[in-house]
């Protein structure tokens, strides 16, 4: 009479089982997300505040002030050479390319910024 010995399987998935559970949670990718805080009551703007925004036109303002694309680099190198302060904040429209913004993160990571937070814009 000739039977399967089952028992090395049962072992061979039970090791493997918790091999699974012990790497399921290192492979967890998550974000630090950094939520600026309001300490300016007036409403006037923080100068110590960097926001890049993008428009759906492409057009880009550094706090308010318009640049291009091929100066962005430079000034926000610029701004950034004398702080001790690297993060900066990007602010686009809902409808622009991933791409696009992905694009002036890089830009801004090869200037020498280190944290980038996304703003977004309350819809009324």
């Amino acid at each position: 009479m000739a039977d399967i010995n089952i028992t090395p399987y049962i072992d061979i998935l039970l090791v493997l089982l918790i091999i699974f559970m012990v790497i399921t949670p290192i492979r967890q990718m998550d974000l630090d997300v950094k939520v600026p805080q309001t300490s300016n009551e007036s409403g006037a703007p923080d100068p110590s505040v960097i926001v890049v925004s993008v428009g759906l036109a492409g057009q880009l303002e550094i706090n308010q002030e318009p640049t291009n694309i091929g100066d962005l680099g430079n000034k926000l190198r610029d701004i950034y050479s004398k702080r001790a302060n690297k993060n900066m904040f990007v602010m686009a429209d809902t409808k622009l390319a991933y791409g696009d913004v992905v694009h002036i993160i890089d830009i801004a990571k090869g200037a020498g910024v280190q944290d980038i937070g996304l703003l977004t814009v309350k819809i009324q």
